[in-house]
């Protein structure tokens, strides 16, 4: 079985350094952008699995990102999981208006992250 890939769009290296080590020992393949604009890009050039994206990004922000992201025909079905440290009702609220599959906050818990990929990754997989 191919080994899942996830886009991870965030611009604070230590939380790459962190959360890719962590998920590519757990087995996913891991591209990462540093900006909105490269995200947006590499997740139509890649077509990952699943997309990670924080909200507050150099050159596009992340909710705008997701917007276009999900607005394209090619990249509308890729889920998408906002990781942010803002944990408000309302940034959840705007995260999924932007058209993001879910919402997890930053620190991240692996164990419950990786459920969500994989839930995401099986309803995709299934739809």
């Amino acid at each position: 079985m191919a080994k899942t890939t996830i886009l991870y769009i965030d611009d604070n290296e230590d939380n790459v350094f962190m959360l890719r080590s962590r998920l590519c020992r757990a087995g996913y393949d891991v591209v990462v952008a540093h900006d909105g604009a490269e995200g947006v890009h590499l997740a139509r050039e890649r077509m990952p699995d699943v997309i990670l994206m924080d909200i507050t990004l150099p050159h596009l922000d992340g909710l705008s990102a997701t917007r276009q992201l999900k607005n394209h025909p090619r990249t509308r079905d890729i889920p998408v999981i906002v990781l942010t440290a803002h944990a408000g009702a309302k940034d959840r609220e705007r995260a999924l208006e932007s058209g993001a599959d879910d919402f997890e906050t930053v620190p991240v818990r692996l164990p419950r992250l990786m459920a969500k990929i994989e839930h995401l990754v099986e309803r995709r997989a299934t739809a």
